[in-house]
């Protein structure tokens, strides 16, 4: 990480940390960025979409700004999700893509993300650059007359994003009610539209944003909230994605929470079936259940692991020449068709899968029981010399040694706060009871 970028583009409270002057030079940079990557000499243009936070006209107007300062045209895609930004960033001769959105954070928060021209998020390197073309000595060049950059109509490239998602299933869902929770974000419109063309019987929630609303109280990060609103409405499926709309988290007919673990679980199964799934093999984070793992293993699928985080997941998937990986949290990649998780398109192709099987959403919920994990957040004074500890190196040792492959532990430090986060994970109950508070109670010693 950079000076400016995190470890999903640029975040801060908006108007406090990301401000619209940081936000034209910004532009600028990245304007800059995208012209020396395209090798084009003209016809510069670049996607920029944002969710539907107030705050994100104002940065949309700074950027677009900054772009257009360095000779760089902007086409204004409007409040559209994240992977739409980065699916139509490939599909056009834009040379980059901008999405502006703190995904599920909340209101007071922004973001912008940068995608290259294949609809790829930047490099760590990439993201490097743009902050030097910020914080370096040598001036940016700015055109001047009709070199300057214009803002380009291209309405015809949401729908063009909308009939993609459609035509990746081949079923209707006619016999399906689902309820959708738009988070009051990003999803609001293309969501119902989709699965009202596909002939769901839909009632649609939290689709109403204002600019003050966005995963307040619902959404991904809320799931309960679609709970309530499945088990009022006797639907078949609920659906919750979040701000941007590149994550989610479904409801059974029973009520019962479906998690990414659990997607990805039915997914690869289906994939496997129909000998789709790259290698029998899929892409997690270390945080994803070990349940998960478990269950395909004994199917004869494997699963490889990588830092957390979607842009670790998707560099694992394209090394590897896999095309199914994600995170716990509902952020799924299909590569077959986008480069960056699609909430709107993971649930496409789940309800597909239930469709052409016959199968109830509980289906998901039934194939396998996620083993017991504990997370332990522990305030601490010291946590920059956790690991110059020999005592809490040692008892990391002993629990791993105890849990052999019916367990783990992974201890890091926060990066924001004066914590040190502990996960257990074990087979069973008793392996986490019988450690938890030790290794908490060395942790606390050690580093107060």
């Amino acid at each position: 990480m950079g000076k400016i970028f995190g470890t999903d583009g640029v975040r801060g409270i908006a108007n406090k940390e990301l401000t619209p002057e940081l936000a034209l030079k910004l532009g600028k940079a990245g304007g800059l960025f995208f012209q020396e990557q395209s090798h084009r000499d003209e016809n510069f243009f670049v996607l920029i979409g944002k969710d539907t936070r107030i705050s994100g006209s104002m940065l949309e107007s700074a950027l677009i700004a900054g772009f257009n300062s360095v000779g760089v045209n902007i086409v204004k895609l409007g409040i559209i999700t994240t992977p739409a930004v980065s699916y139509l960033t490939d599909q056009t001769d834009a040379i980059g893509g901008v999405m502006i959105s703190a995904s599920h954070n909340p209101i007071e928060d922004n973001g912008i993300k940068f995608f290259n021209k294949s609809g790829f998020k930047l490099t760590d390197e990439q993201e490097l650059e743009i902050e030097n073309n910020i914080f370096g000595e040598e001036e940016i060049k700015t055109p001047i007359g009709t070199d300057v950059g214009d803002i380009i109509e291209r309405k015809e490239l949401v729908k063009q994003y909308q009939k993609h998602l459609e035509n990746s299933v081949d079923y209707d869902f006619s016999e399906f009610k689902i309820v959708l929770d738009c988070a009051n974000g990003s999803a609001y419109e293309i969501a119902p539209k989709i699965y009202k063309k596909l002939k769901a019987e839909v009632i649609a929630v939290n689709d109403s944003p204002n600019g003050h609303q966005i995963n307040l109280n619902c959404g991904s990060t809320k799931p309960e909230t679609l709970v309530a609103e499945v088990n009022k409405q006797n639907a078949d499926i609920g659906i919750a994605f979040d701000g941007d709309a590149d994550r989610l988290i479904m409801v059974d007919e029973k009520g019962n929470i479906i998690d990414g673990d659990q997607i990805m679980a039915h997914l690869a199964l289906n994939m496997m079936k129909e000998d789709k799934l790259n290698k029998n093999t899929i892409v997690t984070t270390r945080y994803s259940n070990l349940g998960l793992e478990e269950l395909l293993n004994k199917n004869g699928a494997k699963t490889v692991k990588c830092k957390n985080g979607d842009r670790y997941v998707l560099q694992k998937l394209l090394e590897n020449d896999f095309n199914l990986g994600g995170e716990k949290s509902g952020h799924i990649i299909l590569l077959d068709y986008n480069k960056t998780g699609d909430g709107v398109l993971t649930s496409l192709k789940v309800v597909e899968y239930l469709k052409k099987y016959d199968l109830d959403l509980s289906y998901i919920d039934s194939l396998f029981k996620p083993w017991p994990q504990r997370l332990i957040n522990i305030k601490v004074e010291n946590k920059d010399q956790l690991n110059n500890s020999e005592r809490i190196n040692k008892i990391i040792t002993e629990i791993e040694k105890d849990f052999g492959d019916k367990g783990r532990i992974f201890v890091r430090a926060s990066g924001t706060e004066p914590v040190v986060r502990v996960m257990l994970e074990a087979k069973k109950e008793d392996m986490i009871t019988k450690w938890e508070r030790r290794v908490e109670e060395v942790i606390k010693d050690e580093l107060n």
